[in-house]
């Protein structure tokens, strides 16, 4: 389930770095729809999700320089828009303004119509399963389930130890089978 790492980024962030815009560009070519795809399951809003990803790739760009390497340049993004999103989920509680409901996916699945349906209302359900998670197992869900991302990869885009990733991994697919079971979502 190890997401393998983007061997075209490298040269990108040496040239980025050197103040090469267009390079910079080329990584965010390479890696919006993934972070997007990320800001939106953390929020479940499109608009928010955008505003996040682009705030993630400015922080990027301000950021560069301070940029050394440890991880891949995509660990170093994922953490960017984790933070952003997790700030974004923090400060919303905080005014509990907003829950997050009805989320949807716009993506049809293939198949017959029947299956189709079926495969929908288990995306939304999941994603809707996935917004009543505290927001660190949310961010650890998706970077796992959805990102495909090995623990040691999402430990480092978290900044948190490698058991603790493992922990709220493991806590929220335990939360996942109840819920399904209680759902009544086929296997």
């Amino acid at each position: 389930m190890e997401s393998r790492p983007d061997p075209t980024l490298e040269p990108l962030v040496l040239a980025a770095k050197a103040g090469d815009q267009k390079a910079f560009g080329e990584i965010v070519r390479k890696l919006m729809n993934p972070v997007m795809a990320l800001t939106y399951r953390m929020t479940g809003d499109r608009d928010v999700a955008s505003d996040l990803a682009q705030e993630t790739f400015v922080t990027a760009w301000e950021e560069l320089s301070h940029f050394r390497g440890q991880s891949s340049v995509k660990s170093w993004v994922w953490r960017i828009a984790a933070n952003r999103s997790l700030n974004y989920l923090e400060s919303l509680s905080r005014r509990r303004t907003h829950e997050l409901t009805n989320i949807s996916e716009d993506i049809a699945a293939p198949g017959n119509i029947h299956r189709e349906l079926e495969q929908d209302e288990l995306r939304r359900g999941v994603l809707a399963f996935m917004s009543t998670l505290p927001p660190q197992q949310r961010l650890v869900f998706e970077l796992r389930f959805y990102q495909q991302m090995s623990f040691e990869e999402i430990s480092q885009a978290m900044d948190r130890a490698l058991g603790t990733v493992k922990t709220l991994y493991r806590e929220a697919i335990g939360k996942l089978r109840a819920h399904a079971k209680q759902s009544g979502w086929r296997s």
